[in-house]
């Protein structure tokens, strides 16, 4: 995570984290740490409050009989662990995102993996509409801790420039 100290006052400082659009540049890649270890409490909790009721996610006894012979991670809750890993480097001072594209699912992800996070910044403009602020893409990799690439994609991300974020405003 990209973190600075600044000055807010006679020895009182502020942490600040994430980058502007200046900090980004074109094939820079971003690892993020720490990884985490899945839980099939996480599994259990995220499946069954974002009313996914796909028994391959909760339902032992069902998913032995299929392929994998073990529950799956939800996918949607390693779509949000990867991207979650990736905001201190891409997204921390970001307006918003703009949207995620290319989502690819290329392994299996079971309780007890530990994954990491890679994103590679892909391109980089100035916003044609809002002159303190750019477009950043990028790509982001979920990987398991063998290596194993189970999920990508890409995100555009609508970041400010260097003094437009607002924690510069002097009364955050």
């Amino acid at each position: 995570m990209v973190g600075i100290a600044r000055p807010v006052g006679p020895q009182r400082y502020r942490e600040s984290h994430g980058r502007y659009f200046e900090d980004f540049a074109v094939g820079d890649v971003y690892e993020h740490r720490p990884g985490r270890t899945l839980s099939e409490a996480d599994n259990t909790w995220f499946t069954l409050l974002t009313m996914n009721r796909h028994p391959l996610h909760f339902d032992a006894a069902y998913a032995a009989k299929s392929e994998f012979g073990r529950p799956l991670m939800n996918s949607c809750l390693t779509l949000s662990i990867v991207t979650g890993m990736s905001v201190g480097d891409v997204s921390q001072k970001a307006i918003g995102n703009l949207g995620w594209d290319k989502v690819r699912l290329t392994a299996p992800v079971f309780a007890g993996d530990t994954v990491y996070a890679e994103t590679e910044v892909l391109a980089k403009r100035p916003s044609e509409k809002r002159p303190t602020q750019g477009i950043v893409v990028v790509r982001t990799l979920g990987k398991k801790a063998d290596g194993t690439v189970f999920l990508s994609f890409e995100r555009a991300v609508l970041v400010p420039m260097r003094g437009h974020a607002v924690d510069d405003a002097a009364d955050y």
